[in-house]
């Protein structure tokens, strides 16, 4: 069985997102689907899932075509999709988000608990997912959430499943025990859509290559025909430097000193324990650690989004320690949130929103009791230019852009100004490598012009790419400290898994 997306366009007002789009996947096969930011991949899936009605073209399987006016009609055709932002209710238990709207009632209406607990654990066992039907969502990691994305579809009957950058929130163990489920699906006969970033993901995983660009198909590939490089100048239309290029650096006087810093995450527990650390002028530090060992809180504390219990943060010899995200910003810091569609963007705001969204209050934007939105406008539409952001204008809203794009308006706003200390959490996450290729060259010229760089990232290639020094947390203490031009990733490895690691 195949299914079919015969020359398939999506207009929206102003912009082609997919032009006469061809594409096919058959049952037991996997087919990577590779593109920049805004090349078309989403749309073109959310068309295949019911989301988006074509403004040509057809959906068929087997070569018949079938009607795709809701997500009710994908699945009823025995196609699935999981989203790269799950759609899950973390109060629910994992049984009671698997069949909701599909719950197994009894004569009175009750639902069967036990009924519908035993199809997850079926369907957990089949598939090797290792899901507790009775955990809440809320307290599971997020590896297996999206396995319970997963039941959610395999409950459906799914012969086909889409799934869009599954790995850009999982850990390198999660990422590889999703491989495995994967490669189990195919063997069951599903036909996998994977869409990502990750090269090298697709390089190992799938039968097939797509490539879109500028919402049409460039290429298609097989696997061993094809090296990383070449994958990357055939999504991005030009060659790719994979790799970050700097010179070495001039460390300068502490911007940043973190002394025996202690942070409650919000089960009040103790999220950081007494960690020290400093960041000089004209250096990059990067912080490794799996997900959940206290990054995402020590960026919180340093930036004034969550206070300490303990210990100090001090900006050009000055605590810190008790201001507000306001005072900080103030002090010349520029702040990369690692999700920035909750922490980094007001989604429902324009491109020009966005973009004074931390100089709104001030000159020239400010005019004490009201804004210039003539500077304003000004100021966005010379930021947009000056970022290469990809947009219809600045005033789309910014829920229109694509990933890369939103990281860039961000990226914008932070850098154009005086900055001292940049904090950069995640800054890559769920970008094309073009504009993780972009994004890396502006985070080297901070450093290089004197400012203290912190970078957060799950992803050790990224670490070891752009830091000067690489500190690895575990379990909320510093694991070790690393020069990433000595240290091997199988050390900087260790050290993430609790090893008992030296620094180097």
């Amino acid at each position: 069985m195949e299914l079919e997306l015969r020359g398939c366009s999506k207009q929206f007002p102003g912009v082609l997102a997919c032009d006469n789009v061809n594409f096919t996947v058959a049952e037991g096969e996997i087919v990577a689907l590779l593109g920049e930011n805004g090349a078309g991949k989403t749309t073109l899936m959310n068309i295949l899932y019911g989301l988006y009605t074509p403004t040509s073209g057809m959906v068929l399987i087997d070569g018949v075509p079938i009607v795709m006016d809701s997500p009710a009609d994908a699945i009823a055709a025995g196609i699935g999709m999981v989203h790269q932002h799950f759609m899950l209710v973390p109060v629910f238990t994992v049984s009671e988000n698997v069949m909701l709207g599909v719950e197994p009632v009894g004569r009175a209406g009750w639902i069967k608990q036990a009924e519908a607990a035993d199809v997850v654990r079926e369907i957990s066992g089949r598939y090797n997912l290792d899901v507790d039907p009775d955990a809440m969502v809320e307290d599971l990691a997020v590896g297996v959430q999206q396995r319970v994305e997963i039941i959610k579809v395999l409950e459906r009957e799914a012969r086909f499943v889409v799934f869009d950058e599954p790995t850009s929130v999982l850990t390198p163990s999660e990422v590889e025990g999703f491989f495995d489920i994967v490669r189990g699906l195919k063997e069951d006969g599903k036909g996998i859509v994977f869409i990502s970033h990750k090269l090298g993901e697709a390089l190992e995983l799938a039968d097939r290559i797509v490539i879109m660009r500028a919402g049409q198909t460039v290429a298609e590939v097989l696997p061993d025909e094809v090296s990383e490089e070449q994958l990357a100048e055939l999504m991005v239309g030009r060659p790719v430097d994979l790799k970050v290029r700097k010179e070495v650096a001039k460390p300068g006087g502490v911007v940043l000193a973190v002394d025996d810093l202690v942070v409650i995450d919000d089960r009040n527990q103790h999220a950081v324990n007494g960690v020290s650390f400093e960041v000089r002028a004209g250096e990059i530090v990067g912080i490794a650690g799996v997900q959940g060992n206290g990054q995402t809180e020590l960026v919180e504390a340093i930036t004034g989004l969550r206070q300490s219990i303990a210990g100090s943060v001090s900006i050009g010899g000055i605590d810190v320690t008790k201001d507000t995200p306001r005072q900080v910003h103030r002090r010349e810091v520029a702040h990369v949130p690692e999700d920035r569609q909750r922490s980094g963007l007001v989604l429902p705001f324009t491109v020009t929103e966005n973009m004074v969204l931390d100089s709104y209050y001030t000159a020239p934007i400010s005019r004490g009791v009201q804004m210039d939105w003539g500077a304003a406008r000004k100021q966005a539409e010379r930021l947009v230019e000056e970022y290469d952001v990809r947009t219809s204008g600045v005033d789309a809203l910014v829920s229109t852009l694509s990933g890369g794009n939103q990281q860039k308006v961000i990226v914008a706003r932070e850098f154009d100004r005086n900055v001292t200390l940049v904090i950069a959490s995640q800054p890559t996450r769920g970008i094309d490598v073009g504009s993780i290729e972009y994004i890396h060259a502006r985070i080297v010229e901070q450093r290089d012009a004197g400012a203290a760089v912190l970078i957060v990232s799950s992803e050790l290639d990224e670490v070891v790419g752009l830091s000067d020094r690489v500190i690895v947390i575990f379990d909320g203490k510093i694991a070790g400290e690393f020069d990433p031009a000595t240290a091997t990733t199988t050390e900087i490895g260790l050290a993430m898994l609790g090893s008992e690691a030296q620094a180097s």
